[in-house]
């Protein structure tokens, strides 16, 4: 299954396709993941996930953290 991490607003977030959808992952800072608590509809694709991620997350920014960006 295909992953996708973000640096989202000083955030490390995985979305992991699974099935016909999404599925969302905070990713901390040893390692480990645990669920995250928003939904990322069935319907994004994957070209549009950074896009949905600065979004939804928008009022996270700071002057230190203004953008999303893919992680390699």
């Amino acid at each position: 299954m295909p992953e996708y991490r973000y640096h989202v607003f000083g955030r490390q977030i995985a979305i992991v396709a699974c099935g016909d959808g999404w599925e969302a992952f905070v990713l901390g800072p040893d390692g480990k993941r645990r669920p995250a608590e928003f939904v990322v509809p069935h319907f994004i694709g994957a070209e549009e996930l950074a896009q949905y991620l600065g979004d939804l997350f928008h009022e996270s920014a700071t002057p230190s953290s203004q953008d999303v960006t893919r992680i390699a």
